[in-house]
Formats: C-alpha cells, sequence, structure tokens
C-alpha cells in the first residue's frame, strides 16, 4: 500500500544488523535532512525507504541518523566509509517512474535513459573501488513491473547482481521474490538470522 503511514516492528533487517554489530546506511537521493523519517518531500518519496518505517529506526534517533541523503554517499566512498550494508534510493525522477528533471512529459524510453545515465554517473565510481573489486556485492533491483503486469504481486522485474565473486554474464531460470534477496543480503553480511521470510525462502546461493 504505497499509502501506507504505520510503524512496522516486525523483525527485520536493521536489526538482525545491528544485533550482529553491522553497519548500516540507507542513502536516498533528495532527503531533506539526516534522520528524515517524515512524509514525501517531492522527488524523495518514503515509501522506497523503508528504513524510515522501521520502529527500530523511527524509536532511536541515533538510528534514524542513519539515514542521510544520496549527496553523502560520494564522500563515503572516496574515504572508505561505506557501511557494511549500503541501501540507495534514487528519487522518483531518475529511478524510471516519472519524468526526468526539466520533462513535464516524456516516453518510457526517457525515464529508462534517465535512470541509466543515474546509475552510471552514481554507481560506476562504486565499482571501480578497490574495496568493491576485493569483496563487494551490488544489487539493482526495482519493486515493481510495469502496470499492467501484477503477477504474483507485482509482476516481472529485472534484477542484477554484481560481485567479484559472482559469475559473470550468468542468468538464471529461477523464480526469486524480494524474500530472497533479502536472505541473500544477510547470508552475504554473515548474519546467523535472516528476518521475517527470507529465513525460508528460497536460497540464492547460485549466485
Amino acid at each position: 500500500d504505497s499509502n501506507f503511514s504505520g510503524t512496522v516492528s516486525v523483525d527485520n533487517i536493521v536489526r538482525q544488523m545491528n544485533l550482529a554489530g553491522k553497519t548500516w546506511k540507507p542513502y536516498a537521493q533528495s532527503l531533506p535532512s539526516v534522520g528524515y523519517i517524515g512524509d514525501n518531500v517531492y522527488p524523495y518519496v518514503k515509501r522506497h525507504n523503508p528504513f524510515a518505517y522501521f520502529s527500530d529506526v523511527r524509536d532511536n534517533q541515533t538510528q534514524a541518523n542513519n539515514i542521510v541523503p544520496f549527496t553523502h554517499f560520494s564522500s563515503d566512498l572516496a574515504n572508505n566509509q561505506l557501511p557494511n550494508y549500503s541501501f540507495i534510493i534514487p528519487d522518483q525522477q531518475n529511478n524510471a517512474h516519472d519524468c526526468p528533471v526539466g520533462m513535464s512529459s516524456c516516453t518510457t524510453a526517457d525515464k529508462l535513459a534517465a535512470a541509466d545515465n543515474w546509475l552510471k554517473n552514481n554507481i560506476d565510481p562504486l565499482l571501480a573501488s578497490a574495496a568493491f573489486r576485493q569483496n563487494g556485492l551490488l544489487i539493482i533491483t526495482w519493486d515493481e513491473s510495469v502496470k499492467g503486469d501484477l503477477a504474483h504481486g507485482g509482476g516481472h522485474i529485472s534484477t542484477v547482481i554484481v560481485s567479484p565473486k559472482v559469475p559473470q554474464g550468468y542468468d538464471s531460470p529461477a523464480f526469486y521474490q524480494h524474500q530472497s534477496l533479502v536472505g541473500l543480503t544477510a547470508e552475504a553480511l554473515g548474519l546467523t538470522t535472516f528476518p521475517g521470510a527470507s529465513e525460508t525462502a528460497p536460497n540464492m546461493s547460485e549466485y
């Protein structure tokens, strides 16, 4: 529900990372300020930032301050200060949802080109970094497909997994949903307890 405004208190990735002593940050483009857990401030939308709903974050300002504007990402990368777990959130004008900056109307191709350019400009430096090339894991995914594709709750989406430990060019025929991605990231972080349905979701060890 895109209009959900409550608090989520069930087990979640933040709780498990904190218990395991792992550092984490969501980097949200167009976020108004560090620690902001409020409503939409376009082109930032809260519904793409799950951390803003977790009780573990909302009830603790120190934890909330881990949520930072995306402008912090480049400096953290340059200073070798990225956390163990980063969650990167492009805003509505760069995530292939709305028209790019300066365009009041646009085509799907325009939206996808803007998203592609955003990834090239902002994520290429991560892929080139020595730390990532040693043991990094990057997952690029979406929350839903086109409006007409409703299969399995959100349609068929693309997911790209990049790592020096992942076979290049591999295209899996397996069926996965987001719970499996949570499990994959939890496993990569060395967590021993996986939150919610990620505990029993199909394992992505083929990657």
